[in-house]
């Protein structure tokens, strides 16, 4: 119940276990095409390119920085936790002309910086972290869409942990470039990470000046294998049929009844610990559903407790990052993690663990507002 991976489902698991076939052998080529046209709906998109490049989250986040990104060009980042830092570091190595806006960790990027920062400068890319991971931000898009279209700008956002658990609108926002990971709301193992260009996007990357710097995450080049099944590289049919299957799963339950659910599971654990007399980090109109940021009660080992719940209970948190450190347990609700069961084992599971540490918390009215919500 950490910040990922997340628990996988055993029908995963069985077709983790499928036999290894080519990456060129056409039985595995229909997986290939199946999973593009399985993904488009997570992304709320229509883009013809639209598969999973190899390697985890941050694969993807390299692959549209890379193909969107060239040296001279400038971009906007907008930083609001350590994820958005990362794409600021990467479009840096490609030798951009990076501006940055940087919002508190805990609160999501102010539209009225970006418009700001568009009438100062003409920009390429904006970079947007929908949810972000380190600090449980869920950040509001309509008004950052609105203003890149106003002023000509392309949007790159990350939806690492956002894709499969909350609405992404990909379409609708006019998002050039997005990427996800395969570990966290979709429910499978680490080693893919879901991506989308939109025709604009490749217009752009066509009329590039410089070669894409990396040659394993062109997009061109990996187009040309999950468009014309041509060689580019040897994919992982075992990591691939997992992701398949997750997708196959997530369709199963219903696209809107799986973010129902996300949300339902998120409102029930915020309840409990409210009410168990502990806070959250992030304002309640800002809350990622899928990551729940809570604050660490003063006096208490982080570290200490984690450990307590994975060795007493089997029970896996995560620890706050960068500003966040000693600060916060990132606490994941995604995919086949985000149930009631889990939700009110972790909260016994907790109070247990402060009370070991000498904090006192009110499980029965914790488990009593969660079971309201659940109910």
């Amino acid at each position: 119940m950490g910040p990922g991976p997340s628990e996988i489902h055993p029908a995963v698991y069985r077709a983790l276990a499928s036999p290894v076939i080519g990456h060129l052998d056409p039985a595995y080529l229909e997986v290939v095409d199946r999973m593009a046209e399985l993904l488009r709906p997570l992304f709320g998109t229509k883009n013809r390119l639209t598969n999973a490049t190899p390697g985890t989250g941050t694969s993807g986040m390299e692959a549209c920085v890379a193909n969107l990104v060239g040296p001279g060009d400038a971009v906007l980042c907008c930083i609001h936790g350590y994820f958005g830092d990362r794409i600021r570091q990467m479009c840096e190595r490609q030798e951009a002309e990076v501006t940055c806006i940087e919002e508190e960790w805990g609160k999501p990027t102010d539209p009225d910086k970006v418009e700001a920062a568009l009438k100062q400068k003409r920009f390429k890319v904006i970079t947007v972290v929908h949810a972000e991971t380190s600090t449980g931000v869920q950040q509001p898009m309509d008004d950052i869409a609105r203003l890149a279209r106003q002023h000509g700008a392309m949007i790159l956002l990350d939806t690492v942990t956002s894709l499969g658990g909350v609405e992404v609108k990909v379409d609708e926002w006019g998002i050039d470039a997005a990427y996800s990971c395969s570990q966290k709301c979709i429910g499978c193992p680490p080693g893919l990470s879901p991506v989308t260009f939109s025709e604009r996007a490749l217009e752009a990357l066509k009329s590039r000046t410089t070669p894409v710097r990396s040659w394993y995450l062109d997009i061109q080049l990996l187009d040309g294998y999950w468009g014309a099944h041509g060689y580019h590289h040897t994919s992982s049919s075992t990591l691939n049929y997992g992701l398949f299957e997750a997708l196959l799963l997530a369709h199963e339950e219903g696209i809107e009844q799986r973010f129902a659910r996300h949300l339902k599971n998120h409102h029930a654990f915020e309840a409990g610990i409210e009410a168990m007399g502990m806070a959250m980090h992030v304002a309640a109109e800002h809350r990622l559903p899928l990551l729940n940021t809570v604050r660490i009660p003063e006096g208490v080992d982080d570290a200490a407790l984690r450990q307590y719940l994975l060795k007493s209970f089997n029970l896996e948190i995560g620890g706050g990052l960068g500003a966040l450190k000693g600060l916060v347990w990132r606490v994941g609700l995604m995919g086949h993690s985000s149930s009631p069961e889990k939700i009110l084992l972790l909260l016994s599971a907790l109070s247990v663990a402060l009370a070991a540490q000498g904090v006192k918390t009110d499980l029965a009215e914790g488990q009593s507002a969660a079971m309201k919500v659940l109910q």
